[in-house]
C-alpha cells in the first residue's frame, strides 16, 4: 500500500491483485499451486483471485519452462515464448502440433496439426530435426525426466542456402519431491544465429538453476549463468553433433562447478559467516565457565551447588 493511501485504509481489487500477482509469479519451482491455495484464501474474494491468477500462471510457466503432456501421449510440450503462437496455443516442433492449454491447471486440453505457415520449411526443418535428435539423446542422458526442444526463431521460410537463419533450445528438467519437502528445476536456453557468408554460427546461452528446501525452515538456491561459443556450419548432421557438444561441455562443467562449491559449502562459507574469535580477541573458555561473573552470580542466585 502506497504512504498516499493512508494507515489503515484497505486495499483496493486492483492493489490485491497486484499483490496476489507477484506472490503468485515468484512462487517457487513446482510450487504455484500451493502457493495458489493461500493466496485464494487470503484474498477471500474468487475474482480478484482468478483475475490474479489469469495474468500470473502464463508467465510464471514460461518462465520456469513448465513441460506438459500432450493428449495423445506422443510426448511433452514445453511451455515457452519460442514455441507460443497465442495466448493458449503453443507449438511442438517435434510433432509438429499446436497444443492449447490451460494456464492455471498446467493441462493440455486440445491438439490439432500445425498449418504450413507455422513450421519451417523443408530446408530449414532438415538442421532443426537433425539437432533435435541429437539434443534429446544428451538429454535422456543427463536429465532424468528431462524435456527439450528446438525452435526455429528467424529464417523459416528459406528454401536453399544463401541466407541466415537462427535457432533456440530450450531444456527443462524438474525434480518434485514434496513429501520430502524439497523441489528443484534446471533450465536452459541456447540461442544460435547461423551465418551462411561467414559459415559461422554463434551460440549463445543462459542457464538457470533453481533449489528448494522448506522442512522446518525456508532454503533456497537461485543460481545463473550465461555462456558463449561458436563453431563452423556444415552439413545438417555435423551441425547438430558440434552444437550438441558445445551445449554438452558447457552444462557439464557449470554442473561440476556448482557441485563442488557445495561440497566447500560446510567448511569453508559457512565458517567465513560466522566472527572466529569474540570482540576480546580470545576463545570461550567452555572448560571453565565459573571465570565469568554472570555465571557466578547465577550460580549464587539459584544456589548451585549448595
Amino acid at each position: 500500500m502506497s504512504d498516499e493511501a493512508g494507515a489503515g485504509e484497505p486495499l483496493s481489487d486492483h492493489q490485491k491483485r497486484e499483490i496476489a500477482v507477484w506472490f503468485l509469479s515468484n512462487a517457487p519451482a513446482g510450487e504455484i499451486h500451493y502457493v495458489a491455495k493461500d493466496v485464494r484464501a487470503l484474498l477471500g474474494d474468487d475474482a480478484v483471485y482468478e483475475a490474479a491468477a489469469a495474468e500470473a500462471f502464463p508467465e510464471y510457466n514460461k518462465a520456469h519452462l513448465v513441460s506438459l503432456e500432450l493428449p495423445d501421449r506422443s510426448g511433452d510440450i514445453i511451455i515457452s515464448t519460442y514455441g507460443e503462437l497465442d495466448k493458449n496455443d503453443y507449438l511442438d516442433p517435434r510433432t509438429a502440433q499446436v497444443a492449447t492449454v490451460d494456464h492455471i491447471k498446467q493441462t493440455c486440453t486440445k491438439l490439432r496439426p500445425a498449418a504450413d505457415e507455422e513450421l519451417p520449411s523443408a530446408y530449414i526443418e532438415e538442421f532443426r530435426s537433425a539437432l533435435d535428435i541429437e539434443l534429446s539423446k544428451y538429454v535422456s542422458e543427463a536429465y532424468p525426466k528431462g524435456v527439450c526442444a528446438v525452435y526455429c526463431t528467424n529464417g523459416k521460410d528459406i528454401e536453399g542456402p544463401g541466407a541466415d537463419f537462427g535457432f533456440a533450445v530450450v531444456i527443462s528438467a524438474a525434480k518434485r519431491s514434496p513429501q520430502n519437502f524439497c523441489n528443484g528445476s534446471w533450465r536452459s536456453i541456447w540461442t544460435m544465429e547461423f551465418n551462411y557468408e561467414l559459415q559461422f554460427i554463434e551460440i549463445k546461452g543462459k542457464i538457470q538453476v533453481d533449489a528448494h528446501y522448506f522442512e522446518e525452515g525456508n532454503v533456497q538456491l537461485d543460481t545463473n549463468i550465461d555462456r558463449k561459443d561458436s563453431t563452423i556450419m556444415q552439413s545438417p548432421d555435423d551441425c547438430a553433433v558440434s552444437i550438441t557438444n558445445i551445449i554438452r561441455h558447457h552444462e557439464s562443467e557449470y554442473l561440476s562447478s556448482l557441485e563442488e562449491s557445495y561440497m566447500k559449502l560446510s567448511d569453508a562459507t559457512f565458517k567465513d559467516l560466522r566472527r572466529k574469535l569474540p570482540v576480546t580477541r580470545t576463545l570461550f573458555p567452555w572448560h571453565n565457565t565459573l571465570a565469568f561473573s554472570l555465571t557466578r552470580d547465577l550460580a549464587k542466585e539459584l544456589a548451585l551447588g549448595k
